[in-house]
């Protein structure tokens, strides 16, 4: 009932309620990524106020204890994501330990670090798959980061994210998209959302990782048909550039983005 009356009573509070838990019957999130006729504010479940137990606030100091606990949940900082591609790599390697950069890759690595220290921009963490060839490209782009803290994380492994549509002409058993999916989907939420509201200052965060790992995701954060992933190509080495707003809006800047390498330094195999 208060909530109801604070809805109907027009004050700000009231409008924030109102935008914040306004239904257009549309949820990407909670089960299976679906494809959204509409913007889900909340698609990373920290919309301020999702994170209210409404229950809980009493009806005498109803408004003032809204509002102070959506000031507690409010984000202040911007994100600023670069989802990297690996370099090329030995395509000939029957298991990942032998599937290490080509001098090609190398190549490219470098040419990736030195862009990405040419930003200037102060970076705050790397992360980067542990896979083989995604370490090896992390290695040689954090030279030109130095200072920069790295962490591995399986959840950002290749993989098929959800079988494509249109369908492709290579085959893959169901087992593999029910396999890989949830991981890489687990990936997007650990990785992709607005920031902590403990976050003071806006943050520049690098993941190096893998092609469908990186389209996946785009499509997730731009709340695109997830399975229009395939759609898409990156060069190797390549820089994809997400940014998320402190009110939950997301907007891509660069897709495989590889203009500062010399046109015989691209590959995307």
């Amino acid at each position: 009932m208060y909530l109801r009356r604070v809805l109907l009573g027009g004050s700000a509070a009231a409008v924030l309620a109102a935008v914040a838990i306004g239904k257009n019957g549309d949820d990407c999130t909670v089960t299976a990524p679906a494809a959204c006729r509409r913007w889900d504010r909340n698609w990373d479940r920290r919309e301020p106020m999702s994170l209210i137990n409404l229950s809980k606030i009493s009806n005498e100091t109803g408004e003032e204890e809204l509002n102070s606990q959506l000031d507690k949940y409010k984000v202040k900082a911007t994100r600023h994501i670069f989802l990297i591609r690996h370099s090329q790599y030995n395509l000939n390697g029957k298991s990942d330990e032998e599937r290490v950069l080509t001098s090609l890759g190398r190549e490219q690595a470098d040419l990736t670090g030195k862009r990405l220290a040419s930003l200037g921009l102060k970076y705050t963490q790397i992360v980067h798959s542990s896979m083989t060839r995604a370490r090896e490209t992390t290695d040689i782009i954090s030279r030109y980061l130095p200072g920069v803290k790295k962490s591995s994380s399986d959840l950002l492994r290749e993989g098929a994210p959800i079988r494509p549509d249109p369908p492709v002409s290579h085959w893959k058993p169901d087992v593999e998209y029910y396999e890989d999916g949830p991981r890489i989907e687990a990936a997007f939420r650990n990785y992709i959302h607005r920031a902590d509201p403990k976050q003071e200052e806006d943050s520049y965060e690098i993941i190096i990782c893998h092609a469908n790992v990186i389209r996946y995701i785009v499509c997730r954060a731009l709340q695109l048909p997830p399975d229009a992933w395939l759609r898409m190509s990156i060069n190797n080495a390549s820089i994809t550039y997400l940014v998320v707003r402190p009110n939950g809006n997301v907007s891509l800047r660069m897709l495989g983005d590889s203009g500062f390498m010399p046109p015989e330094k691209l590959s995307r195999t």
